[in-house]
């Protein structure tokens, strides 16, 4: 089958300050053949939704090209549907007003909008519902409303923005599988799917391939190919064996970041912190060092039993990394002696470990200390620090990795912060 989207050397930026860029995306390069799924993974900063509205047309590409069924993609494209994580019904319109919106732009007749407008409702189980308003219903029957506005355009290719991560399990699940059997039964227009996630085993259930993202800039970094029928939430072992894959590939990528030799990364003053809170951490290597996971410590294992999503526990692993309490082999995460030891340690001395890799490994705190230990205040605004951080990073970037240092710090007892001041200080100066 012939390509229906090809993406070729795109390149996106965004406009920090006047003069300077911020790289979002480099040098990507995929092609949507008709009749496949393909899912983008990745951690959460990787650019894959900005990838899916470069796509669509809705933003532009810095660099590069985007073409549908052979045609260069210069705006908003009639034959690409959107669905998005958070809905985007308009709360003064009926289910139906909202499924009908779309035609209604493209100047479809009252009579024929109608109609498909119907059918849609109908196609994603919502019918009896046409005159309620967003408001009177649940999160998993909104998103139903929204895959309903998608397919009403009759599109060729359905790009899905992590569409059932708002929802509870089973919700999500059932959704799921009934946009499956739409697919498999061929009872729309679709064509191909691209769909964004952080689910490993939405992807191992839905994908045809698997493109995994690195980030720093967003690129596709390694791609795994299933050549298993659907449905497959019926075959267990063989999803089981498809998740573990995807774990390894997205370890390889993670260990990448690694200088050549090194098992652990070492960063920057202005590297982007995971935003991981120091409970997490915890709680994970807590976990790694119970007699449960000493014997089967596997990522896929580990995302399964502490119901944490790919997103969630790399980012975890990645901070464990940094502060070298934990790390990623062959898939299987293993704690380091000082992991080791925090994991069996009390409150006290646990806070005394987590300070010496603090101070050890995480270059901004101790950056910070030494403003501190310069000033005869012993204080200092947090402002001095994000404006610092600003200068490699997004503004949002910033103010997130500074908010996790100054958590991070204040468990180890390093140093206090005021927030209604935005004041970093020592509790007792000597």
């Amino acid at each position: 089958m012939g390509n229906i989207i090809n993406v070729r050397n795109v390149r996106k930026t965004f406009k920090k300050d006047a003069t300077q860029d911020l790289l979002v995306l480099d040098q990507i390069n995929l092609s949507v053949k008709s009749g496949e799924i393909v899912a983008l993974l990745g951690t959460s900063g990787s650019g894959k939704s900005t990838l899916l509205r470069i796509i669509s047309g809705l933003i532009s590409p810095s660099s590069g090209s985007v073409s549908f069924m052979g045609a260069p993609v210069r705006g908003p494209v009639a034959g690409v549907g959107m669905v998005f994580q958070h809905f985007a019904l308009m709360p003064w319109m009926t289910v139906l007003e909202n499924v009908e919106i779309g035609l209604e732009a493209q100047g479809v007749p009252v009579k024929a909008r109608r109609k498909r407008a119907l059918q849609a409702i109908d196609q994603v189980g919502m019918d009896g519902f046409e005159s309620a308003y967003p408001r009177e219903l649940s999160g998993g029957m909104r998103q139903r409303v929204g895959i309903a506005r998608a397919l009403v355009i009759e599109p060729k290719v359905l790009l899905l923005d992590e569409p059932f991560s708002a929802l509870d399990i089973l919700t999500a699940d059932n959704l799921r599988n009934d946009l499956l059997r739409l697919w498999m039964k061929k009872s729309t227009n679709i064509q191909s799917m691209l769909l964004v996630t952080h689910n490993i085993e939405e992807a191992a259930t839905m994908a045809d391939r698997i493109l995994i993202f690195g980030h720093n800039p967003g690129s596709i970094r390694e791609e795994i190919s299933i050549s298993v029928e659907r449905p497959r939430a019926e075959k267990p072992v063989v999803v089981q064996s498809i998740m573990e894959e995807i774990y390894q590939k997205i370890a390889k990528v993670n260990r990448a970041d690694h200088a050549v030799g090194q098992r652990f990364q070492v960063i920057s003053l202005y590297h982007r912190l995971p935003k991981v809170e120091v409970g997490s951490m915890i709680g994970l290597l807590e976990a790694l060092g119970s007699e449960e996971f000493k014997k089967d410590s596997d990522l896929s294992t580990l995302a399964e039993e502490l119901y944490l999503d790919v997103d969630d526990l790399m980012s975890i692993i990645d901070c464990l990394e940094i502060l070298r309490l934990a790390f990623i082999d062959s898939g299987h995460v293993s704690l380091t002696p000082s992991g080791t030891k925090f994991s069996e340690a009390d409150i006290l001395e646990r806070k005394q470990i987590f300070s010496r890799q603090l101070q050890d490994h995480v270059p901004l705190v101790r950056h910070i200390l030494r403003v501190l230990h310069g000033r005869s205040s012993h204080s200092v605004s947090g402002e001095r620090f994000l404006i610092e951080l600003q200068d490699d990073l997004s503004d949002v970037a910033a103010v997130d990795v500074l908010k996790t240092v100054i958590e991070w710090g204040r468990y180890a007892e390093l140093f206090a912060y005021n927030d209604n001041t935005d004041t970093l200080s020592f509790d007792n100066p000597k």
